[in-house]
């Protein structure tokens, strides 16, 4: 029997019990993720969280994190331009994949070059698509994985310097939506766009107090973001709490992309 009231359809009462505490299980579940790039920034914290919940991660990037919770971690050194991919056969199955390296190159157009252009394609598009392709038979093994990848508020907001960058940001945008499409229902991916962030590949553009502060001031809620605000988002997409979003673009970017004050 379904219950319909004002907030929603309901699973009734002589089922809710059962709705609510199979859920439950599915959350509480201990799970296995793949982390690219969480030496620090937001993948770091994001390692953090996951992994203070119980979750095991594989984790490759060309340097390890200092992490709260090493023995949940099997790191693997890889530079994803240049190493060739790791054996899959440990990884039997995965539940979810965040893709987090990125770049900062902002420039006038005049100044970037066809090798600054196709720098940033490589690490934010190319590496990507790889790392996807290369774990794609352990993230189909999961009964329901999630993709998660990083897009920025540039894209969607046409900003001057950053041709370089939302160029490549915006080629993620449309693969997380044609991958969205065609890895359903099995596989969830979506993308966060954030704004700036308080991370080590922001450090150039935050290097004193005013700059912060004028940064901050650009944004609605009146601060820049930090490392948890997007990590937050992509524990989110990762657990079951999410399992009816794909395809989607989520700005976590203190309203800077949607409001003006």
């Amino acid at each position: 029997m379904i219950v319909y009231n004002f907030r929603g359809w309901v699973p009734g009462p002589s089922k809710h019990s059962s709705f609510i505490a199979g859920f439950t299980k599915k959350i509480m579940e201990n799970k296995k993720y793949i982390i690219i790039g969480g030496s620090s920034g937001i993948g770091l914290s994001l390692i953090n969280l996951i992994t203070a919940e119980g979750h095991h991660v594989y984790h490759f990037a060309r340097n390890r994190g200092t992490w709260e919770n090493e023995s949940q971690i099997q790191h693997t050194t890889l530079d994803i331009l240049s190493d060739e991919l790791p054996d899959t056969h440990g990884i039997e199955h995965a539940n979810g994949l965040v893709y987090c390296p990125g770049t900062i190159e902002l420039k006038s157009f005049h100044q970037l070059s066809d090798e600054n252009f196709r720098n940033e394609f490589e690490i934010n598009v190319v590496g990507a698509i790889k790392l996807i392709r290369h774990f794609l038979k352990a993230l189909k093994k999961s009964r329901s994985a999630s993709i998660v990848l990083f897009s920025t508020v540039a894209v969607g907001q046409g900003m001057p310097f950053h041709a370089g960058i939302s160029t490549a940001k915006g080629a993620i945008e449309g693969l997380t939506r044609s991958l969205a499409a065609e890895f359903a229902p099995s596989i969830r991916v979506n993308a966060i766009a954030p704004s700036l962030t308080e991370t080590r590949l922001a450090e150039k553009f935050l290097g004193s107090d005013e700059r912060r502060e004028a940064a901050g001031k650009r944004h609605p809620l009146g601060r820049i973001g930090r490392a948890i605000d997007i990590a937050s988002m992509a524990s989110f997409l990762l657990s079951e709490r999410s399992d009816w979003i794909t395809g989607q673009i989520l700005h976590v970017d203190g309203g800077l992309s949607a409001l003006r004050k």
